[in-house]
């Protein structure tokens, strides 16, 4: 039987104002001005379904459509799709947006008998801080939509520094918290799902949902061509490792390590 691959494809929709008096400048449209589209692929091995025991490779496209920025800030791979209405340098703030997969038994046998998850969305805003040149500091709150209805943080601090002209280094801890409506469509096992699935019974409350460190070494090979390679190591914690289904037939230990690649096309509005 062949397994599923999980593709998530994030797509940044920006928007440069959501005020009718900035919708023009100088008598420009609200579109006008410097624009970019990246395009990529990234392809890691992962685990099957957050919990599990056991890896996969994965593929997933990298498409993001945004403003030219005053000049290069950084980014990780954990970074949802944002767009920023607040830009003073050293703090931005906006709103941010994700892509949820769906889950279900096809995506592997530890599965059985648990609920399909739907693909959805969650939606929300992202604050982001620079207390230092080599420094950053961002958080991001979301709203799920379809897939489940409980609200994700995630918060993450990266250090970076340019080992090489074009080569730079980051890296830093990482932490996420749920509500437990969101524990409830990934973790929870309700009667009826632990009678189909030998699990115990499990209703999970809000809390920590993991804690851990990632690194990227990235590639500038062109002005606009890019390489990266990652690594992401996740211990769950709280209402996810308490779930049974973790304890019974996953892992609390959860790593991703894979590369990427992408192209930036630069592009005008008037």
């Amino acid at each position: 039987m062949f397994h599923r691959s999980v593709v998530s494809i994030s797509f940044l929709i920006a928007f440069s104002s959501i005020a009718p008096a900035a919708a023009q400048d100088g008598g420009q449209h609200f579109w006008s001005g410097d624009w970019y589209l990246s395009v990529g692929v990234a392809g890691f091995s992962a685990p099957k379904f957050e919990g599990a025991s056991h890896n996969e490779f994965k593929f997933s496209p990298l498409i993001s459509v945004g403003r030219q920025g005053a000049g290069p800030r950084f980014s990780s791979r954990n970074d949802n799709p944002s767009f920023a209405l607040i830009d003073k340098g050293a703090f931005r703030a906006g709103i941010v947006g994700r892509f949820v997969p769906s889950r279900d038994a096809d995506d592997d046998h530890d599965l059985k008998g648990m609920k399909k998850v739907k693909w959805g969305a969650e939606a929300g805003g992202f604050v982001e801080v620079y207390p230092t040149d080599f420094l950053r500091a961002r958080a991001e709150v979301r709203q799920g939509i379809r897939s489940h209805d409980g609200v994700v943080a995630d918060l993450a601090v990266d250090a970076f520094t340019d080992i090489a002209p074009d080569l730079q280094l980051s890296g830093g801890p990482r932490a996420t918290f749920a509500t437990s409506g969101y524990y409830d469509a990934y973790y929870g096992v309700n009667a009826k799902q632990a009678a189909a699935s030998g699990l115990d019974p499990y209703k999970p409350s809000s809390g920590i949902q993991s804690y851990g460190a990632g690194a990227a070494l990235t590639w500038k090979a062109t002005e606009n061509l890019s390489a990266s390679s990652f690594l992401e190591y996740k211990r769950l914690a709280g209402p996810a490792a308490d779930s049974s289904l973790v304890r019974d037939r996953g892992s609390k230990n959860q790593l991703l390590i894979g590369v990427s690649a992408t192209y930036k096309f630069n592009f005008s509005l008037q």
